[in-house]
């Protein structure tokens, strides 16, 4: 499994959460404690705002822990609102084009789980993309084809309602297919403006999210960053983290309807 992190609050650079803390996502890569692989060294990517409403991504094959650019990217890169991601693929390729986050227009997606049987209803899915949108398709993984779907579905306006409605129609597709593999979602999405944070699975075994409000802003990750567990709350299966820059943070429920 994936390990991620997602920042929303007053422009902090990078390194302070990406990098620094002693449980960092760099660390993460290396050495994560809450996932089914400890490593996770097939790619990495970052996506954050600036001086443009479109995110700057930087994204490459290699483990995060080797890559001296992203260092000095987090050194020097100061953002409001923020993505990192660290790979270990689950059936797709090890190719830049798969590696999160991804990007459309102003907003941001980044994911961790799976589609069990992916490869068997993968045409199914992929038919889920806008002709519109399809074009905007890089790589290969399911990720990227539940993000697209959501787009189509209006996820710019209401992410719940939108990704809601992508697994459960992917549910349905599975289920008819026989498929035993569960389908699960730990994601974060923004359009700029509101970050939403979901956690959900079809077998109630959803990957690890946690997150903590404190006087700079939002974290929302897979992991703690540091020691202070106490200090991070447990996203409940079965809800989303919804927050604007405006305001505090609130959990919703998040039960796609399974059939």
């Amino acid at each position: 499994m994936c390990r991620f992190l997602a920042y929303q609050g007053q422009p902090v650079l990078l390194e302070s959460v990406v990098s620094k803390p002693c449980h960092s996502l760099i660390h993460q890569s290396m050495q994560a404690t809450e996932a089914k692989t400890s490593t996770n060294g097939d790619g990495f990517g970052l996506g954050w705002y600036g001086e443009r409403p479109e995110p700057g991504i930087y994204r490459d094959l290699r483990p995060a822990w080797s890559d001296e650019n992203l260092l000095s990217i987090c050194a020097q890169v100061r953002s409001p609102l923020f993505f990192a991601h660290v790979r270990a693929a689950t059936g797709t390729a090890t190719a830049r084009a798969n590696c999160h986050p991804f990007s459309h227009g102003t907003s941001l997606f980044m994911h961790n789980g799976q589609i069990g049987g992916y490869a068997f209803v993968r045409r199914q899915i992929e038919a889920m993309i806008p002709d519109s949108l399809y074009e905007n398709r890089q790589g290969t993984t399911d990720s990227e084809a539940i993000f697209l779907a959501a787009i189509g579905r209006g996820a710019m306006r209401d992410a719940g309602a939108a990704f809601g409605a992508v697994l459960s129609d992917i549910r349905q597709m599975t289920k008819k297919a026989d498929i035993a593999e569960a389908l699960r979602f730990a994601a974060a999405f923004t359009n700029g403006d509101t970050l939403h944070a979901f956690r959900w699975a079809c077998d109630d075994k959803a990957p690890t999210l946690y997150w903590r409000h404190d006087n700079n802003g939002l974290h929302v990750v897979s992991e703690p960053l540091d020691e202070s567990r106490g200090d991070w709350n447990a996203l409940a299966q079965g809800t989303m983290l919804v927050a604007d820059r405006h305001g505090p943070p609130r959990v919703m429920d998040f039960r796609p309807d399974c059939g």
